[in-house]
């Protein structure tokens, strides 16, 4: 049985400042997400299932969707703000004037009812590189649809920074190649008063913590089988109970595979990968994207012409 790729685009481009997950960065007009999905396909995977937002279809399919549909089994769904809302649950949020999606939770479960198959999830506008997609497609190609051991590729802090702004990283703990939690640290950067430019800070509750920069993070890559959308759903039935009033409240994958563990409703096998992210959080961004991507290209990681 051959995985699916979950991607997370609906996400808004608060701090880009524009629709970041089909911003060209390719020298033919490809984005991070032609990649990605280009990975995946020659990891295994066995279609691609897009995640969008209804007010940039049309952008989508011409920048993006179109090329790849053409080569790849794929197809999106669409994560409004009104999706897996009663109509009491609609007032609420709309008496708070939230105006902020749902969260990556949210987002995999608007699609939930199109992945039949062990699935791997990841954001659209971060680059994993290919070792990541070989690692775990090769895993959820091995589990079937009951299995209760899932899986996450990690990836090195130091490897995952940008010098543009800061980032936001579920810092990992693990013990004998299983995750044991994950702390979502929303604001980490390079230097600050008081520390060297290179010194990585991260601001949590409160407190400005120095990190080493070899920490396990995630980003955003699990691998799970279908079984893990019971614990999704249980996750988000208790979000709505405590959060629908919060304007910027969010349903977070990390925190909802990391409530799996807690509930001892199984493990999730922690994969390491080597590679070096790159991704479009800033504008400022864009340019050592394209860079990069050039320079893969240049070095024969990637082929001149990308799809067929």
């Amino acid at each position: 049985m051959k995985p699916t790729l979950l991607v997370l685009a609906a996400g808004m481009g608060s701090r880009y400042g524009g629709v970041k997950q089909i911003d060209a960065v390719g020298k033919n007009g490809e984005c991070i997400l032609d990649f990605s999905t280009f990975d995946a396909m020659r990891a295994g995977f066995g279609k691609a299932v897009f995640i969008i937002r209804k007010d940039i279809e049309k952008d989508f399919r011409e920048r993006l969707f179109d090329r790849v549909a053409a080569n790849f089994d794929a197809e999106y769904v669409f994560q409004t703000p009104e999706a897996l809302l009663t109509e009491n649950e609609i007032k609420i949020a709309a008496e708070a004037k939230r105006a902020k999606p749902w969260g990556t939770i949210h987002a995999v479960l608007c699609a939930k009812d199109r992945i039949h198959e062990p699935f791997a999830v990841i954001n659209a506008d971060d680059y994993y590189g290919r070792n990541g997609f070989q690692t775990l497609g090769k895993y959820l190609s091995s589990i079937g649809n009951d299995c209760t051991e899932h899986a996450m590729v990690g990836y090195t802090l130091g490897k995952t920074m940008s010098r543009n702004g800061s980032v936001s990283r579920g810092v990992a703990t693990t013990k004998d190649g299983y995750l044991e939690t994950i702390v979502e640290n929303t604001k980490i950067y390079y230097g600050g008063e008081n520390f060297s430019g290179d010194s990585i800070l991260s601001e949590l509750d409160g407190k400005t913590i120095q990190m080493t920069g070899n920490e396990t993070v995630s980003m955003n890559l699990f691998g799970f089988s279908p079984k893990a959308f019971e614990r999704f759903e249980k996750y988000w039935d208790d979000f709505k109970k405590t959060s629908l009033s919060m304007p910027k409240a969010e349903a977070l994958l990390p925190v909802a595979a990391s409530d799996i563990i807690k509930n001892g409703e199984g493990r999730i096998k922690v994969f390491t990968s080597d590679e070096s992210w790159f991704g479009m959080t800033y504008p400022e961004d864009k340019a050592i994207v394209k860079a990069a991507i050039a320079e893969k290209i240049s070095s024969g990681y990637y082929p001149e012409i990308l799809w067929n």
